[in-house]
């Protein structure tokens, strides 16, 4: 069984890709070939054909990994025939029809509730004052505010995006569960992962776990990488 060398990197909301700059490090000393999307987070079919561009231009099967909405955008560009392998993170893994608003709709009882304010323009921002607490819990205070004063504004028409066929159907998939998520509650990142057939790795963490522990999550994607 052949390593896949070819790993390919994609943002969830609020974010750009280069909260990955920890875990491309930790990944590109070992030689691994790294493309990280920069998803316009405005509607899904843009991101998922952002995607899907960086795969067109690969050389060989790749590890397509998603964080928090980015999982829906790999479960719907990982069709491509360039990905052999997902990867979750913290993430959303939808279901046929399923959308990041679907998702959210019932919480479970007691979870906390993410500080989203009210859509401004058809774009959604985190409250700046309770972004550590919620989306980055285990980041120092002065990262997380940069973060929350860095966000890019999360387009109402992306989390309305349904999935038409989840890509973990038809191909394996890998799942990090970060234990101390307050953005998408653990509870329901197990129930996404044993629904998608994924083999599960848990970590204590917040929801920018992907930031925190970049050597964990670096870790769920070599695995990935070698048992596709």
């Amino acid at each position: 069984m052949t390593t896949i060398r070819n790993i390919v990197l994609v943002h969830g909301g609020f974010v750009d890709g280069s909260g990955w700059q920890g875990v491309y490090d930790d990944l590109a000393k070992d030689g691994f070939h790294i493309r990280v999307v920069q998803n316009p987070t405005l509607s899904l079919d843009g991101d998922v054909a952002a995607t899907r561009q960086v795969l067109d231009a690969l050389d060989g099967p790749a590890v397509l990994v998603g964080h928090s909405y980015g999982g829906v955008v790999v479960s719907e560009a990982g069709t491509h025939p360039n990905v052999a392998v997902l990867a979750y993170i913290a993430a959303f893994a939808p279901d046929k029809g399923e959308s990041v608003n679907t998702l959210i709709a019932d919480p479970p009882p007691g979870a906390p509730v993410p500080p989203i304010l009210p859509p401004r323009d058809g774009f959604l921002y985190l409250d700046r004052d309770k972004f550590h607490g919620a989306f980055a819990a285990d980041l120092p205070a002065r990262l997380a505010a940069f973060m929350a004063d860095a966000q890019v504004p999360w387009g109402v028409d992306a989390l309305n995006g349904a999935i038409t066929e989840p890509a973990w159907r038809h191909k394996p998939s890998w799942y990090l569960v970060a234990t101390e998520d307050r953005m998408i509650p653990p509870p329901a990142q197990r129930t996404m992962a044993q629904r998608a057939g994924s083999s599960v790795v848990e970590a204590i963490g917040s929801h920018a776990i992907y930031v925190s522990q970049p050597a964990a999550v670096a870790d769920i994607i070599r695995q990935a990488a070698s048992k596709a």
